[in-house]
């Protein structure tokens, strides 16, 4: 068995299924994991997996050689990977990992770890890498030896989590009246449970793409992508559905698009959750990452919070989060992260139940009344939750910008950033997680992405001229450190 190291990457483990990532690489993780979870005390390990083609197989690996440890091994079979997380704390084994490939290829798949209560990221996966590869050379085998050092295998078995996590959110949520959305899971897992969970808690769904299909057929269950919320566009704008909500491979990311088209990224997402949050917890902490807009801090702050900006990364900010005391964090990236009436960890669909409890306060909307010459597409509206999410901050911004980088290359080149006194109109500099340059008037970010070879860049301003000239200064400070670049702005 060859081991790639590529595929051990910052936050979770991916690869191309029987190329870089078979099943027999994951009977011997799951060996290794067996015994970091008996050294953690605990003699129970949850496996679930997302909807890809490969997944059967590969989890069923997986949970050999979490046996051949000597770990019981509680099989809840095809699942979100919040999903997995929720029977880690219901079932209080701490530990579990979901097979799942999130917003990858239909080729890809992967793995998310937690054990003893932690999520495995970062040094903990390299560890888990050089585990697997001692093993191994020392057993000269594709897989670990059956009762290697253990009295006997582990036992599986099977549970069916449905239920029990749906009437938790049920349970959980109040809706003040009913509504009508759209939802759109791209085929991907979180179709097996959405048009459920909304229909009992008081909504009429339009489902898009609900039918679980590890080929994806439709078009790619990533809500980054603006292309991939072009059907929910569509939808919104043809029926009467007040809102619409997306959901990325494995459910635990949240897109959402209003009533007139609009997009509605995760970091405005957050300013309205923050609200809601701190009106219940007044002057509590919010967690947000460096990729979000500066009307983040603006809205907590003035919402009587305290705002806290935060390294990229589920894994990050799920330990930040376990730290703290914070009751919420969120992610530019759509991970979003209660632990006010919740656990902790990010969840799409559970995330998408607290903007429908929050959105289902605000008056149905109505169309203004329509001239003959007036289309529904440019009627105006009165009222209604696309009109609270809409008014939400708002700039001039770009989309996460990515410059190609040969491998490390992406660390070099911030380190030289970082080193470097490049940013003088700059009134503020943060290097928690590569550069964010603070400007009056905006910001520019550049980090290095942790899962790919690539610079990631975003900028942020009040107006179109000051976003040109924060490029401007950025656009100089990559020349002088890598003269050359093609940049991507």
């Amino acid at each position: 068995m060859v081991i790639d190291p590529s595929i051990f990457k910052a936050y979770d483990l991916r690869g191309v299924t029987n190329r870089t990532f078979s099943a027999d690489l994951l009977r011997a993780i799951g060996y290794q994991l067996g015994l970091l979870t008996l050294a953690a005390e605990q003699s129970a390990f949850v496996v679930g997996r997302d909807g890809r083609l490969s997944g059967p197989a590969l989890s069923a690996a997986l949970a050999e050689g979490l046996c051949e440890a000597g770990v019981d091994v509680i099989d809840i079979g095809q699942v979100t990977t919040p999903m997995l997380y929720f029977a880690t704390y219901e079932l209080g084994t701490g530990s579990g990992a979901a097979v799942t490939g999130s917003h990858n290829p239909p080729e890809y798949n992967g793995l998310k770890m937690m054990v003893g209560g932690e999520p495995i990221y970062g040094e903990a996966i390299q560890a888990l890498y050089r585990s697997v590869c001692a093993a191994q050379e020392m057993d000269g085998e594709s897989s670990p030896r059956s009762n290697a050092g253990h009295a006997k295998n582990g036992l599986i078995r099977s549970l069916d989590i449905r239920e029990r996590y749906l009437s938790r959110i049920v349970n959980d949520i109040r809706l003040a009246r009913p509504m009508k959305i759209a939802v759109d899971c791209g085929n991907g897992v979180a179709g097996d449970f959405a048009q459920e969970l909304f229909s009992r808690l008081g909504c009429t769904v339009e489902a898009l793409f609900c039918e679980v299909d590890g080929n994806f057929p439709n078009h790619h269950p990533d809500p980054a992508d603006p292309h991939n919320l072009e059907d929910l566009i569509k939808v919104l704008r043809d029926t009467d559905c007040e809102i619409g909500l997306a959901f990325d491979g494995d459910g635990d990311r949240l897109g959402v698009v209003t009533k007139s088209g609009s997009i509605i990224w995760p970091d405005r997402q957050l300013m309205l959750f923050a609200r809601d949050v701190l009106a219940r917890n007044p002057g509590a902490e919010i967690i947000y990452d460096v990729k979000c807009s500066r009307h983040v801090a603006k809205v907590i702050e003035a919402a009587g919070g305290k705002a806290t900006m935060y390294k990229t990364g589920h894994s990050l900010i799920k330990v930040k989060l376990k730290e703290s005391a914070a009751p919420l964090a969120g992610e530019m990236s759509g991970h979003v992260f209660f632990k006010e009436r919740w656990y902790g960890f990010d969840d799409g669909l559970y995330a998408a139940a607290r903007l429908l409890e929050i959105l289902s306060r605000e008056p149905a909307m109505l169309e203004h009344a329509q001239r003959p010459d007036e289309s529904p597409v440019t009627a105006q509206f009165l009222n209604g939750p696309s009109v609270l999410l809409e008014a939400l901050p708002n700039s001039p911004s770009t989309p996460e910008l990515k410059l190609a980088c040969a491998e490390g290359e992406n660390f070099a080149i911030v380190e030289a950033l970082q080193a470097g006194d490049f940013f003088k109109q700059a009134s503020q500099v943060i290097s928690i997680d590569g550069v964010r340059a603070e400007y009056q008037d905006g910001f520019g970010l550049a980090r290095p992405s942790n899962t790919t070879p690539v610079v990631v860049i975003r900028f942020e301003a009040d107006n179109d001229a000051a976003l040109a000239r924060i490029q401007a200064d950025f656009r100089e400070a990559f020349n002088r450190v890598r003269p050359g670049l093609a940049l991507p702005f």
